[in-house]
């Protein structure tokens, strides 16, 4: 079951530092918005307020309000860990873990989280998330081979499988390509289109071509200079910011004035 997430008045620190200011936007379900904007403009440091991955960093914080379906995730009574379980996140490496399986990095999430699963159930879940990673005819045969020994391109699909496999609803994506070869990343691209039917989807990039690609929708960050707080510039359709965005600062990024 996909989410939307709703973002308000969202300020984003690290102690005392205002990394990113006053962001409001609504995330829409089973579809797919990616953050543009130059270096250290607070995509990624945004990306990860999302499902409280920015506050294992210590003197992290956040003000204002991040609800999926009216919940505030930053309520006094919601456990992150269950936070970071209905909303995954895949990093800009692959990060695999060496010493285990493939099938066993399928798995880790959903032993993390101490679901006792019978031996068959495991194995159907396996399946069933390496096959939404689009990645089980490759490796079907070789599942107990560390995860380690695969290309850079099917260790973060095997990355994406061990996300899913817990069941989350939303998937963030922070440059989930900027390490992979053109035909790694075209393979991600065609999975992010497929898994939008099942997530909402939030992906970072500085890819231009690969926003206009896949996303449904566009956010623009922006930052006034070095030690100065991220912003959101502008979002709308991933199209129409494109072709005709309402910000001069926007047009500029996108047709590769700055950045």
């Amino acid at each position: 079951m996909a989410q939307r997430i709703d973002v308000k008045d969202l300020n984003i620190y690290y102690g005392d530092f205002l990394a990113v200011e006053d962001v409001s936007m609504t995330i829409e379900p089973r579809s797919v918005t990616a953050f543009i904007g130059p270096s250290g403009c607070g995509k990624s440091t945004f990306i990860r307020t999302l499902n409280r991955m920015h506050e294992v960093i210590p003197g992290a914080r956040v003000e204002g309000t991040v609800a999926m379906e009216g919940v505030d995730l930053y309520g006094d009574e919601v456990d992150p860990v269950a936070v970071r379980r209905q909303v995954g996140m895949v990093f800009q490496r692959p990060n695999p873990f060496p010493t285990m399986s493939i099938k066993e990095n399928v798995l880790a999430g959903v032993k993390l989280n101490n679901k006792r699963i019978s031996k068959s159930d495991a194995d159907a879940l396996v399946e069933s998330s390496l096959r939404g990673a689009n990645l089980w005819n490759e490796v079907k045969d070789r599942l107990d081979r560390p995860g380690s020994g695969l290309s850079g391109g099917q260790q973060q699909r095997l990355c994406i499988a061990r996300a899913i496999a817990v069941k989350p609803q939303v998937l963030l994506m922070d440059e989930p390509c900027s390490a992979l070869d053109p035909i790694s990343t075209l393979a991600i691209e065609d999975l992010i289109a497929e898994l939008k039917n099942d997530y909402t989807i939030v992906i970072v990039t500085h890819n231009m071509q690969q926003a206009a690609r896949v996303s449904d929708r566009t956010a623009f960050f922006n930052i006034a200079g070095t030690g100065m707080p991220g912003k959101l510039i502008e979002m709308g359709d991933t199209a129409t910011m494109f072709s005709s965005p309402t910000q001069q600062a926007t047009e500029d990024y996108i047709s590769g004035r700055f950045g």
